[in-house]
């Protein structure tokens, strides 16, 4: 028998139901949380900010590392780099070895929610562009293709992902760090536009010295035309796998973070640009000094020129 309320969510109060109902699924087991060591690397951006692209970055730069070839033996991206917040609902054992060293795990957390000690990933990007990617990821699959409009969705998004912050928390949180070592903190597209440093410079903080034959193996395998080919590894195949059995919901829908083309902004309604912008006015300028994020990007990207 179906839980929640039997099938896609056809507005934000039956999402909720949905949601709430897988989070009751199971009771929190110890083997649930992380019991941090010093080695552990969180791949920790905000939703739909970059998370998909370093974890596949992270693990195939550990395993070419190890083996001297990329892995993609996998079900699901969050199976390898795994992700606590989901662990209950999935019944996923946070302590289960990984497939080489150092751990790494996937969070959508600030840093003060995040244990101390440990090294951070963090790509930033523009928060309309995050909006749209999100309600692209959401529409037809958490929610019924079409229901909510973009207007509409403005509740999910303030959400920002299961045991996430809202955007402004997360950003000012990392912006704060972005000059410890402990802490790897880029913008999306700078990574994206100059891989081959973002990888070096997640080598050097996750203690790995990879060739130039390893560099160029992790350029291969996280291209947006392999990454796309491979679309099936990065669709969320593990909670699609208990959103079919409880929520009725097939595991086949459209899952996957990654998209043929990237989101564009410019589809949005002016409400939601400037609500958004209110955001920024009101949060994120009066702390960093910046009016908005391409000036914000501009600070984060020249810290590597």
């Amino acid at each position: 028998m179906a839980i929640g309320v039997g099938r896609r969510a056809r507005s934000i109060e039956e999402f909720g139901a949905n949601m709430g109902a897988l989070a009751g699924l199971t009771q929190p087991q110890p083997r649930h949380a992380i019991t941090p060591r010093p080695t552990d690397v969180y791949i920790t951006s905000w939703a739909k900010s970059g998370t998909t692209l370093t974890q596949q970055m992270f693990h195939q730069l550990r395993m070419a590392h190890a083996t001297g070839a990329v892995d993609m033996d996998f079900t699901d991206i969050s199976g390898v780099v795994p992700w606590e917040d989901t662990a209950t609902m999935l019944d996923f054992d946070m302590e289960a070895p990984q497939k080489a060293e150092p751990r790494g795990f996937k969070s959508h957390r600030e840093y003060e929610r995040l244990p101390a000690g440990s090294r951070y990933v963090v790509t930033l990007r523009d928060p309309h562009e995050t909006y749209v990617s999100m309600y692209r990821f959401f529409d037809g699959w958490h929610v019924e293709k079409g229901a909510l409009s973009l207007e509409e969705f403005m509740p999910l998004w303030l959400g920002g992902g299961p045991g996430g912050c809202d955007y402004a928390t997360h950003l000012l949180s990392w912006y704060a760090r972005r000059g410890e070592a402990d802490t790897l903190l880029t913008t999306y597209k700078w990574a994206v536009a100059n891989k081959r440093r973002m990888i070096r410079e997640m080598a050097d903080l996750i203690g790995i010295d990879p060739g130039d034959d390893v560099v160029e193996m992790v350029i291969a395998a996280t291209e947006r035309e392999f990454m796309h080919a491979h679309k099936d590894k990065f669709d969320d195949a593990l909670v699609c796998a208990v959103m079919e059995e409880h929520l009725d919901i097939p595991a086949d829908s459209d899952s996957t973070k990654v998209q043929a083309r990237g989101s564009d902004a410019k589809v949005l309604p002016e409400s939601v640009i400037a609500a958004i912008d209110a955001m920024w006015a009101e949060r994120v300028a009066p702390v960093t000094d910046h009016e908005d994020f391409a000036s914000l990007k501009s600070e984060i990207d020249a810290r590597f020129d």
